[in-house]
């Protein structure tokens, strides 16, 4: 199932880090994969090229893309490339996986964001083809 959605807020294009590629490419094709260490079978956060506990023999997993808001604060004074963006909501999402990300929380009014609120990733695709993670919160009963 694609994550791929327009984006509701401007979509700037991250640097693609070297070792980065399989995250930024599935993202591009809708899906979120976090990378495993094939030596431990843990999971290497932040993503990076190698496992820095061992060798740099990393698995690619695709991720459910579910998580919790552990944190969120309400931007209303947008800078840079959000100024004409209007307040959103800015937050860190601890995915099942035990990891947290920084990101937006979309499809709801910011002020409406609380912790622990259950979230699901969405892949905000900008115009001229920019990817970023994002998350919507879980409708009740899905």
């Amino acid at each position: 199932m694609s994550l791929l959605e327009e984006a509701t807020l401007p979509v700037p294009k991250a640097p693609v880090t070297p070792g980065l590629e399989p995250f930024w490419a599935a993202l591009a094709e809708g899906e979120l994969k976090l990378p495993f260490s094939r030596v431990t079978g843990e999971l290497v956060w932040y993503p990076r090229a190698a496992d820095a506990r061992g060798p740099a023999d990393l698995e690619w997993r695709t991720a459910p893309g579910r998580g919790v808001v552990y944190s969120v604060t309400v931007v209303r004074r947008p800078a840079g490339e959000y100024r004409d963006s209007g307040p959103y909501a800015l937050a860190y999402v601890t995915l099942e996986e035990g990891v947290r990300v920084l990101t937006h929380v979309i499809g709801i009014p910011p002020e409406d964001v609380r912790i622990g609120m259950p979230v699901r990733a969405v892949v905000a695709e900008g115009a001229d083809g920019a990817v970023l993670l994002r998350f919507r919160p879980v409708e009740e009963g899905a």
